[in-house]
Formats: C-alpha cells, sequence, structure tokens
C-alpha cells in the first residue's frame, strides 16, 4: 500500500528572509529548506551574535540588525520567515511591506486578544499570511490524510490523541512568563490538525492543570474532548487530545500517538519526537482496512520533515494567487478560537458529584 508522505514543492523557489534565529530555526527550519534546496538570504535577531552564529553555520550571507535593514537588503520578492515570540508578531507585521509573503510560527498569538490583533494587522496590510502549522505536513500525518482520501478508513467518527512524556520544559524559559501554556503551545498542534480532519466542532470541553514539577508555568496538562455532531451518514463523530509531560521515569511507558478509527479501517501513528525529548524515540504508522495490521514505512518525522509543507505551499501561492495556503491566517485563526473556547470552558468548573450524595 501506497500513501502519500511529501508535500507539493515549489516549481519556482523563492528566496527566505528569517526574522528569528532561535532553536526552532536552526533545528528545523533551515534543515528543512536545505532539504527542498532553499535559500535563505537573510536573519535577523534581536540576539545579533545568535544571528551570527547561525549564519555562519548554515552560509546565509546576510546578518541584518533590524527588521527594517533586513526588509530593504537583497531581494524583495521573497517570503518572511517569521519565527519571533508570539506576543511580538503583530509588531514585526506592522514592519514589513504591504502585501508581502509571510509564513509566521505558531502560535498567531499568546492568546484570543493577540491573535485578534494579529488577524487585523494581516487584513489590513493586505499581507498574504499563513501560520506555521507544519503537523499537518509532517509525512504520518500526510499519510494519514491521503488513507482518509482515498476512503480507506471509511467516514472517520473518532480521534484520539494520548501524548503521556517527559517534556523539560526549561529548554524553553520564556514559557514560565506566558500566561497561558499548554494547550497554546503543544496541544494546538493537535487542535489544528484535528480540524484538517474534521472541519469544525460543534463543542469543546476542556481542563487544564499545573503539574509541581513545573511550577512556574500556567499549566503543563491538559484534556480537549470535542463533539463534531452527525456524519453524513448518520454516525456521531469526536475527538480528544489528552497531555501529559511529567512523565520523568523512562522511556518505556511513554506514549505519543495518534489514532484514526473510521467505520472501513483505522490508522494509529507514533509521534516520536515527544517521546525521550530532544533524543526522541522512533516513528511508526499503521493501516488496518480490515485485513489486519500493515506497516507503513515512513519517509521522515516530524522535525525537519514537517516544515517543508508549509514554506512550500508559500511559494506556491506567490506563484499562483489561487492557491491559497491551507494555514492561511483565515484558517489559524479559527484553530486560536478553538484555543480560545477550550481555555474559556477550562476556566468554568464541572459538576460537583457530592450535590448528589444523601444528605444527612
Amino acid at each position: 500500500m501506497t500513501l502519500r508522505q511529501h508535500p507539493d514543492l515549489a516549481v519556482t523557489p523563492l528566496p527566505i528572509k528569517s526574522i528569528g534565529a532561535g532553536g526552532i530555526v536552526k533545528h528545523a527550519h533551515l534543515p528543512a529548506y536545505a532539504m527542498c534546496g532553499w535559500q535563505v538570504v537573510s536573519v535577523f535577531d534581536i540576539d545579533k551574535q545568535r544571528a551570527t552564529v547561525l549564519a555562519k553555520e548554515h552560509g546565509i550571507e546576510h546578518v541584518a540588525e533590524t527588521v527594517e535593514e533586513i526588509v530593504k537588503t537583497g531581494p524583495q520578492d521573497c517570503v518572511y520567515d517569521l519565527a519571533v515570540p508570539a506576543k511580538a508578531t503583530a509588531a514585526v507585521l506592522r514592519q514589513l511591506p504591504d502585501e508581502a509573503l509571510v509564513l509566521m510560527q505558531k502560535p498567531m498569538g499568546e492568546d484570543f486578544t493577540q491573535a485578534q490583533e494579529i488577524h487585523e494587522v494581516c487584513l489590513t496590510k493586505r499581507l498574504r499570511a499563513a501560520v506555521n502549522f507544519q503537523l499537518r505536513s509532517a509525512p504520518y500525518s500526510l499519510a494519514a490524510r491521503d488513507a482518509l482520501s482515498q476512503g480507506l478508513l471509511g467516514d472517520l467518527v473518532e480521534v484520539d490523541i494520548k501524548v503521556h512524556v517527559h517534556t523539560p520544559w526549561a529548554i524553553w524559559s520564556f514559557l514560565e512568563l506566558s500566561p497561558r501554556m499548554e494547550i497554546v503551545y503543544h496541544s494546538i498542534h493537535y487542535l489544528d490538525l484535528i480540524r484538517a480532519l474534521l472541519g469544525e466542532p460543534q463543542w469543546v470541553k476542556a481542563t487544564t492543570h499545573k503539574h509541581p514539577a513545573s511550577p512556574k508555568l500556567h499549566s503543563s496538562r491538559s484534556a480537549v474532548l470535542m463533539d463534531f455532531g452527525t456524519s453524513a451518514e448518520g454516525n456521531q463523530v469526536r475527538a480528544q487530545v489528552v497531555t501529559y509531560h511529567a512523565h520523568d521515569y523512562g522511556l518505556k511507558h511513554q506514549t505519543s500517538r495518534i489514532a484514526l478509527e473510521g467505520t472501513k479501517g483505522a490508522v494509529h501513528f507514533q509521534m516520536g519526537l515527544n517521546m525521550d525529548y530532544p533524543t526522541g524515540a522512533p516513528d511508526w504508522l499503521e493501516i488496518n482496512t480490515g485485513e489486519g495490521w500493515q506497516n507503513i514505512p515512513l519517509e521522515g518525522s516530524w522535525f525537519p520533515h514537517a516544515f517543508r509543507g508549509p514554506m512550500a505551499a508559500m511559494m506556491r501561492w506567490a506563484a499562483d494567487p489561487s492557491a491559497k495556503p491551507d494555514t492561511h491566517f483565515e484558517d489559524a485563526f479559527r484553530t486560536m478560537a478553538l484555543v480560545e473556547a477550550a481555555y474559556e470552558d477550562a476556566a468554568t468548573p464541572g459538576v460537583d458529584p457530592r450535590r448528589y450524595w444523601p444528605r444527612p
């Protein structure tokens, strides 16, 4: 069985200008772009030393002192690759040329107010902007989506995502300052993928909690349940995401997997990156269409392979204005709305079962 695992690349690549030189750029963006032969021509970071080191390591010719300089220097027909803190995104967008091609790192703001501001800036400046929700383009995600599009799974009725791992949050110290954390910075990947698979949920239920291992973080474990109503075939459709990032007891019982269950078949796959992070564990994908489980060899992983997809979509959009990326800022805004709904529900008290206890 053959399942598609790679994105369509651009016929005519564009030069890339990177605004941000942090770990995600070094370990994911640049390796992915190198795979495709795309050229990053300039880089800017508020930490110039970091940008200078990155440029030397990856052969980037120009290190800019400011956003204004990176805009003015070099080719104007380019893609701006934004990898800045979410709360700084709107301010950077305002400094870019009107109608610029912009790929923003997720999330689209730390909260819905920031998402609305980013949305308004994109509209006002007529930016051709999208958000780098790259899990949609990971090899196992593309394969699972291809199986679904081929009808191999029948009517999709259940998406179950379970992440039970140890995540060393101290690597990203800025998260301690975030007013929100787990859903908007991690589970957002899964919520966005679920939207790509099932569309818009009718309602969402959620909880998100702190953990004593990470007392400075707003939260580091969450559960989100979504109902998608009744399908055309009359089946109830739901999805759930359950995450726990404090399993510091070795790799043996760590879990990082996604299950898609349909009326004709099922796909299960492991996202190994989350396990024993940053070393990671192997990825795998299996499909069952009624004749037993079949392993599908994977052609890459989440990092860096998934990062090819969003940038390739930007370059195709430049060549064909009708080829709007599926993570266009209007669609990404709906993912942010789902995140906001989850936080709103999480802030609402649940039903206390003690109310039903017999009265003394």
